[in-house]
């Protein structure tokens, strides 16, 4: 399984690959099959449940419930930044669901930059500077567009509030 695992991601790596490609283990125990949401937008955000911009999480659920017929969030809980992220997956399930009431697919905590930064974050941060846009995993809560085709259209900087005019253009 490991051996597939690292295939598949060496493949991706090689022929530049498709989001489409990816799986992630899911908070719920299932994955993230990213070739599932063909045909839909999908916002990737790397979250947090401890950090001063946590209270998105209201923000990301009220985008995906107003727009859930062609767009999916979703969530990358990360350690990356002052140690912000210090629950478990269990904790931050239970976080999620209790505070803000998410219903979004969450994903196993992973890392989103460094030397075990997870496939899906080198691929979106390869896609962004090849598309020219500005780098959105500078702290929590940055986040990457992708259009029904799988192509990255977009990225916010993790000020960027869910509801705003820069990202609802994309979906209206």
């Amino acid at each position: 399984m490991k051996t597939l695992f690292l295939s598949m991601i060496l493949a991706v790596t090689l022929t530049g690959g498709s989001i489409y490609d990816f799986k992630a283990p899911g908070l719920d125990g299932n994955d993230i099959d990213f070739s599932k949401y063909k045909g839909k937008k999908i916002m990737i955000v790397n979250t947090a449940s401890a950090c001063g911009l946590t209270p998105q999480f209201e923000g990301l659920e009220q985008l995906y419930k107003k727009y859930k017929d062609k767009l999916v969030i979703i969530g990358f809980p990360a350690n990356n930044f002052n140690g912000q992220e210090p629950l478990d997956n269990g904790g931050i399930k239970e976080f999620c669901k209790q505070n803000y009431g998410v219903t979004f697919p969450m994903a196993e905590k992973i890392s989103v930059k460094g030397t075990d930064m997870h496939p899906l974050y080198k691929y979106l941060k390869e896609q962004a500077t090849a598309k020219g846009f500005t780098d959105p995993v500078t702290w929590n809560f940055g986040k990457f567009l992708v259009n029904e085709k799988g192509e990255l259209v977009a990225t916010f900087s993790p000020r960027t509030t869910p509801m705003s005019e820069d990202i609802l253009k994309y979906l209206n």
